[in-house]
């Protein structure tokens, strides 16, 4: 052991827990901003929380790196670098003490001070070009993370790219740039946390450190890397427009839908394969980001009367996403009967498509009447999609074309992996 003092946060702490000592715990002391607790990273990566009432001794075991020492591992030569590109969310913020509000994780000193392990394995470049949480995101906001993604991918020393985002509506920009982004080139990785980085069950540092394996990997497409457990034991690597949150505070939120994982990755095992997977390439990646804003999306529920879809033709929208019941189905018949106003929407040049909102399986219309009447009106049915890929898709088609016939062509285009012919029993 090394000589006794007062430990900071950074240094490798042993206690003694009350009443006899017996009971030990050894890992990293974090900064705590709960009076009376303790943080402690153990080896196994988890964070957990030791009341001060609690411990009978304390002491170093290994003093933390300088801050001079920490420059230095920054500043090793030979290794690959990966960008950054810092968009807001629980993984890019900390709670700052001394005014009790979350500040942005933006300095590399900073982000080396949570995040240190993912130093060890890459030269990383921050890059922040807005900071907002995923809520308050838009179709512009898409559109300057595809254009800033684009320059790191087709920068010859960026080896890959992550993007840290806010959870609740990361999907739609994963989405989003697996259509805006042509010709990919390497990994575009997105993560995300579900819970901060001061609390014991933090999900951040192997959500991180699993991004920065694949960001190094030869997959060569849009993912979303988190926890494939609520353990803190491995990451699922999943495909950016397939994949969903299906729960509010699980670390595992999200689900692959209507297909698999393309990877599992672990601290242990490092990166392993399970399935077929789009390769990076030697190429120049394209730019691609136009975007309709005028596409809604529309969730069917009993009952529900058709009039809501008067108000998207009194504002001119281009486009509806409808979340259908069933294999793609809404009221046809009675007073609520939707086929009219559909069919008026479609004749004022409204693109109108359907999509499957029990998330996961496929439409299909020919089964029963209500789906024909439906496709005879004519809606367009998006298979297997994500109502989300739905919207995001709809709106991007949209930006190029409006012609109803190149549309319907483009939506039922396989662009980005979008659709799975082949469906598992995966829910």
């Amino acid at each position: 052991m090394t000589k006794s003092r007062d430990p900071e946060p950074g240094d490798r702490i042993v206690i003694d827990k009350k009443p006899n000592g017996k009971i030990k715990e050894e890992g990293i002391l974090l900064e705590s901003h709960e009076p009376g607790v303790l943080l402690l990273k153990l080896d196994s990566g988890y964070n957990i929380g030791i009341k001060k009432e609690d411990i009978m001794k304390m002491r170093v075991k290994e003093k933390a790196k300088s801050e001079e020492e920490k420059e230095k591992l920054k500043q090793v030569k030979g290794k690959p670098r990966i960008d950054i590109i810092i968009t807001g969310g629980t993984i890019s913020s900390s709670l700052d003490p001394k005014t009790g509000g979350v500040k942005w994780l933006t300095d590399p000193n900073e982000l080396f001070k949570f995040y240190p392990e993912i130093f060890d394995i890459a030269d990383i470049k921050i890059k922040n070009p807005f900071m907002k949480s995923s809520e308050n995101m838009d179709s512009d906001d898409w559109k300057r993370i595809a254009k800033e993604t684009i320059k790191s991918l087709n920068d010859n020393q960026c080896q890959g790219v992550i993007i840290s985002h806010g959870t609740d509506f990361l999907h739609y920009t994963a989405s989003a740039l697996s259509f805006m982004i042509k010709d990919l080139n390497k990994p575009v990785v997105l993560t995300y946390s579900q819970r901060s980085t001061d609390r014991g069950s933090s999900d951040a540092s192997l959500n991180l450190y699993c991004s920065a394996k694949i960001a190094l990997s030869n997959i060569g497409e849009v993912v979303l890397v988190g926890h494939g457990s609520s353990n803190d034991d491995f990451c699922y690597v999943l495909q950016g427009n397939k994949c969903r949150k299906m729960h509010t505070s699980r670390r595992d939120t999200f689900k692959a839908i209507n297909t698999s994982p393309i990877a599992k990755v672990s601290k242990e095992k490092g990166v392993e394969i399970l399935r077929d997977y789009w390769k990076r390439k030697k190429r120049k990646a394209k730019l691609d980001n136009s975007f309709e804003k005028k596409v809604g999306l529309i969730k069917f529920y009993p009952g529900q009367s058709p009039d809501i879809i008067d108000y998207y033709i009194k504002k001119k929208y281009k486009g509806l996403v409808i979340e259908m019941s069933g294999l793609g189905h809404v009221i046809t018949e009675g007073t609520n009967n939707w086929i009219g106003k559909i069919k008026q929407a479609i004749d004022k040049g409204v693109i109108v498509c359907g999509v499957p909102q029990t998330i996961y399986g496929r439409l299909d219309p020919m089964v029963y009447s209500p789906g024909r009447q439906l496709k005879k009106a004519g809606v367009i049915f998006l298979k297997d999609i994500l109502p989300e890929t739905g919207f995001v898709k709809l709106g991007y088609v949209l930006g190029k074309t409006k012609k109803k016939e190149e549309v319907e062509k483009l939506m039922l285009e396989n662009i980005a992996k979008e659709f799975n012919n082949r469906l598992g029993d995966n829910f």
